[in-house]
């Protein structure tokens, strides 16, 4: 369907806390209304939060508080959320420990990745006195939304989210939702890398001309995906994305675009 873009809303603190300009608030309380115990200090939250998720894969990707008035989904406590931890991946970083769970699990688990994203994120969020999400909740969370107001990314000519380091190899995975607010140290990213790439290859590689300055023609993809000439897109990841100059140190290996392009024509 000619216009529809990409659904993918892909895409550490990003590393560490403060690199994703990020800090814990001495107002921080928690969901109890308690100070934080002695053995976790508030400058130590969000750190501790990121050796939780590295262990899986996983980093922070930015945060922000929702402004006062703002629709922002239940925290905690069941009242409005006052801030949110992006949580995510940088290149495939989770998909050896995704595997070996996902080799404990009973076949034809259906969505088996956001089943281990839930799962590991919301252990997280048990033990933070936070809240987890997922992009595949329902009613949808405004996810690409978020990530865009917390790291000041901009969407590619595909759709998804441009990197300035992850390019299009990054993604997220879920977020925490706090009762307490997050200082949040605002960072630019710099130029649009799409902005400086005159040749975009992104949008003249597709087989089929699926990608163009107007759109996503969705069923045109599928079609040639589940064609006898499709087979080496399924095998070898989407050609427009695999395109892209930005972020290769990062793109994800084959086996792991195989994975997300059955998924996409399931």
């Amino acid at each position: 369907m000619p216009g529809r873009r990409n659904p993918c809303p892909t895409p550490s603190l990003e590393r560490s806390p403060f690199q994703a300009g990020l800090k814990w608030p001495t107002s921080y309380t928690g969901k109890s209304g308690a100070a934080p115990s002695a053995s976790r200090g508030r400058g130590d939250l969000l750190p501790d939060i990121a050796a939780a998720l590295s262990p899986h894969g996983l980093i922070l990707r930015g945060g922000l508080n929702f402004d006062a008035g703002e629709d922002a989904p239940p925290g905690p406590s069941g009242a409005p959320a006052k801030a949110v931890l992006l949580v995510g991946q940088g290149g495939a970083s989770p998909w050896p420990h995704f595997k070996a769970w996902r080799k404990r699990q009973p076949a034809g688990l259906a969505n088996p990745l956001d089943t281990w994203s839930a799962e590991i994120i919301g252990a997280v969020a048990g033990e933070f006195e936070a809240k987890a999400v997922s992009p595949s909740d329902r009613p949808f969370l405004p996810f690409q939304r978020w990530a865009t107001r917390a790291q000041g990314l901009e969407p590619s000519p595909l759709g998804i989210l441009m990197h300035p380091q992850y390019g299009l190899w990054h993604a997220y995975r879920g977020a925490l939702l706090f009762d307490g607010a997050i200082e949040i140290e605002h960072r630019t990213t710099g130029a649009h890398p799409c902005d400086r790439c005159v040749a975009k290859p992104c949008l003249s590689t597709c087989p089929v001309g699926a990608f163009t300055a107007d759109g996503f023609a969705f069923d045109r993809c599928v079609g040639h995906l589940r064609s006898p000439e499709g087979e080496a897109c399924l095998d070898g990841g989407c050609r427009a994305r695999n395109a892209c100059p930005v972020g290769t140190a990062y793109r994800y290996p084959a086996e792991v675009q195989a994975f997300h392009m059955a998924k996409f024509v399931r």
